[in-house]
């Protein structure tokens, strides 16, 4: 059965009929071409998938695209500045080669803007639980962890705590 949703997806007002069976992944993959989010183990065990939902991580093969009605969505792509610029969250996974075969990276850097969203201060033993749903196959997570600490402590001092 089709049902009629609104949500907005990275600023964008957007109006789908959607199958109430349809998960987030596909809706933004498939229908809106949002090839940033990746169809990993499609059993939220993985975090290729991960998007914003009103401003929460969360596993988009796992949510159905009906609960994502009236909510804001926001894939890496929607990270972007006005004139393309990367986030600065994007620069340190750069900078800090936190980036090897890309496969898990939008995930994680969806998670990294929650985190930083949080205004708090994390230290690396905590980073690394707030990240244990993602799965990176080549970096040993150690530059991802570098890129994490490093755009929280540059926005902790910017938000002058």
């Amino acid at each position: 059965m089709l049902k009629i949703i609104h949500m907005n997806v990275n600023g964008k007002d957007t109006e789908l009929a959607v199958d109430e069976r349809e998960a987030l992944l596909d809706t933004l993959r498939n229908r809106l071409g949002l090839t940033s989010v990746k169809k990993g183990c499609e059993v939220g065990e993985c975090g290729a998938c991960t998007v914003l939902v009103d401003g929460k991580a969360i596993d988009s093969c796992i949510y159905l695209t009906m609960w994502a009605d009236g909510k804001k969505v926001m894939t890496t792509e929607g990270l972007k500045g006005p004139g393309g610029e990367l986030s600065p969250i994007q620069k340190a996974f750069i900078e800090e080669a936190a980036v090897q075969c890309g496969f898990c990276t939008p995930g994680l850097i969806m998670t990294a803007v929650e985190i930083v969203g949080t205004g708090k201060k994390y230290n690396r033993e905590e980073l690394k639980k707030l990240i244990s749903g993602h799965l990176c196959r080549c970096t040993g997570y150690e530059n991802i962890l570098n890129a994490m600490e490093r755009i929280v402590d540059e926005t902790y001092k910017v938000c002058g705590k």
